[in-house]
């Protein structure tokens, strides 16, 4: 055999695995064949505490899972899982993380053994052109993804991935990346944002229990303006919106999440809001529904 062909050889053979798994996930996205769009959501998840406690969050959580259709596959976006470069979960079981401390011993007694989907994770690599994305079999389900999802299907029966936060990319990036994820929700894949609009754990008031901050509500409600007129622009330049802002979103991390779900908004889909709430000062548990 000649360099050439030897060459060509080699090159089939060390592609066959890929291929193969490439005809293994469009077999099974096929399977699963096209539906109707899965709605989107953002969830304002706060404290830990709240995936272990019956509260008007955790029931207003409940309530919305039970208002979905059952999708095929979760992929969560989550404040908690930042990352250099942009990763998706490709494990078959992920691991629940409890990345947190300073709580009762129950809500590390928490598990949440959802099945994952290496299948999903390749499409969801393979669809998104924006960014290079990187298969990660490490991470697991940190408690942004678990502590609301376990509200909304408690049987943990549905897979679950999830879609890292590149923290070298700027707003805008990140709203263009989640625009890749659109054609997922035609196959049942309930896309979720986990993370809070007004944010700022040093300024917390615990004498506030059921109160925000005027600047938290002020933020908070000029944000919920934003997403109902469908200003996606002035969302994804809150830097430049004022002092108020800056005191809500001193790091960007937890609401990264809700340009994610913005960017999956389709051309005059609905918009909807629950649990819409500034509690302990500097923390906005309003969650959004699209679709």
């Amino acid at each position: 055999m000649d360099r050439r062909k030897f060459l060509l050889s080699s090159l089939a053979l060390s592609i066959t695995p890929y291929a193969m798994k490439v005809n293994a996930l469009q077999n099974i996205v096929s399977h699963w064949g096209n539906t109707p769009a899965m709605p989107v959501l953002f969830l304002g998840h706060g404290s830990p505490m709240n995936a272990i406690e019956l509260n008007e969050f955790s029931r207003g959580w409940q309530q919305i899972g039970r208002s979905l259709p059952i999708p095929n596959a979760i992929l969560c976006v989550s404040a908690h899982w930042e990352t250099r470069g942009t990763f998706v979960t490709a494990m078959e079981k992920p691991r629940t993380i409890h990345d947190f401390g300073g709580f009762p011993q129950a809500l590390f007694d928490v598990q949440y053994p959802a099945p994952g989907s290496p299948e999903l994770a390749i499409e969801t690599s393979n669809i998104i052109t924006q960014a290079e994305v990187g298969l990660d079999e490490r991470w697991g389900l940190d408690h942004g993804a678990w502590s609301v999802i376990r509200h909304l299907y408690p049987n943990a029966d549905i897979p679950v991935i999830q879609l890292s936060l590149d923290y070298g990319k700027s707003p805008r990036e990140h709203y263009e990346l989640a625009a890749g994820l659109a054609a997922l929700r035609k196959k049942g894949v309930l896309i979720i944002g986990s993370g809070n609009i007004v944010h700022n754990l040093r300024i917390i008031d615990w004498k506030k229990p059921d109160t925000g901050y005027d600047w938290a509500v002020e933020t908070d409600a000029k944000m919920r303006q934003w997403i109902a007129e469908g200003n996606h622009q002035a969302l994804i330049d809150y830097k430049k919106a004022g002092k108020a802002f800056e005191q809500s979103v001193p790091t960007p991390e937890h609401y990264l999440p809700l340009l994610y779900t913005l960017g999956l908004q389709g051309k005059n889909e609905e918009v909807s809001f629950f649990n819409t709430k500034t509690i302990m000062g500097s923390i906005s548990m309003t969650s959004v529904k699209i679709g």
